[in-house]
């Protein structure tokens, strides 16, 4: 049909997305992405080092360790518009306002000190604000929840907390998610983090356990 649109990360024969791994159904993929992405969030945890500010160039950066293996463009940003494969839902953040976005976001991260020295109902708090923010932007076509679990739990240990995402279902950062963007309602990421975020020791490195969790799969 002329005029359709065509995503350029899409195989047009199997209908997943280009992958460097030959995987051409959605499952095959998912378990490339879940066993490929793990080792190499276990290698970037453990090798230490990053201490992400909430930059585009920091997610970049995460993104690309994360799926270097399996997609070309791991690492760069989305090109095309996205959102949840739910009805109803709304568009993330216009690829083109990326930058911007972020750049927003990483202005607001700062103005609260980079979530370091709060006691926890209100680190809860702000973290559940910003985590709204970058979530809205989804800057990857693929990728993103995990990315930015990932950036989450190092910028969290540096600021003296540990979060435990073993605790949540992917169906309830999902929805929790959804509320805020849509309604402004961050009730349930409040509610969320409450179960996931302890204090810790920022001098002592991350138990990498707390961030392999394939079964939160998002894109």
């Amino acid at each position: 049909m002329p005029g359709e649109f065509v995503d350029p990360y899409v195989d047009s024969e199997t209908g997943v997305l280009r992958n460097l791994v030959g995987a051409r159904t959605y499952d095959d993929l998912a378990r490339a992405e879940g066993e490929l992405a793990s080792l190499r969030m276990g290698e970037l945890i453990e090798r230490g080092g990053l201490r992400p500010a909430g930059t585009l160039d920091d997610f970049c950066q995460i993104h690309h360790a994360l799926f270097q293996d399996i997609y070309g463009w791991a690492g760069r940003i989305r090109t095309v518009e996205i959102r949840k494969n739910l009805e109803g839902s709304e568009f993330f953040l216009p690829s083109t306002n990326i930058a911007m976005g972020m750049e927003w976001s990483h202005s607001e991260l700062l103005g609260d000190n980079m979530l370091k020295g709060l006691e926890r109902p209100k680190f809860i708090e702000r973290l559940a604000y910003h985590y709204d923010n970058y979530n809205f932007v989804h800057p990857f076509r693929e990728g993103n929840g995990r990315t930015q679990r990932v950036f989450w739990t190092l910028l969290c240990h540096d600021a003296g907390y540990d979060l435990d995402w073993r605790l949540v279902s992917g169906e309830e950062n999902d929805e929790a998610s959804r509320l805020a963007a849509e309604d402004r309602d961050y009730s349930q990421l409040i509610s969320m983090f409450s179960k996931i975020v302890s204090p810790c020791d920022s001098s002592v490195p991350i138990n990498r356990e707390l961030v392999e969790v394939s079964h939160l799969r998002e894109g």
